[in-house]
């Protein structure tokens, strides 16, 4: 299997992304899910029994959906607050964030 490259983000030069959450707060929540991530392969190295994995992925599922909802909060307080003192962009900004709320509902 040829391993995936990963896609560049594209740059936003309209605006700096400031998650309105403090960053430090939002890369330890990234780790402490990392970790889960890497017990849930370990457990699954080790045999250990399929509902007990099957919890622990639930268990990170959701940790990843609450830092997801996080950022989304923070998109639309942050970024289109700005984009609507800014003016012209607006539509294509919430076009953008209906997009991400809707990859969001699917996953």
């Amino acid at each position: 299997m040829k391993a995936r490259t990963p896609r560049p983000t594209r740059p936003r030069k309209d605006r700096h992304d400031d998650y309105g959450t403090d960053r430090e707060a939002l890369v330890h929540r990234l780790h402490r899910i990392e970790g889960q991530v890497r017990g849930i392969e370990r457990m699954a190295t080790e045999d250990a029994y399929c509902i007990d994995v099957l919890t622990q992925v639930a268990a990170a599922s959701r940790a990843l959906q609450s830092v997801a909802l996080l950022l989304l909060d923070d998109h639309l307080r942050h970024c289109l607050t700005e984009a609507a003192r800014a003016g012209p962009n607006m539509d294509a900004e919430v076009t953008e964030a209906s997009q991400a709320i809707a990859r969001l509902v699917r996953s």
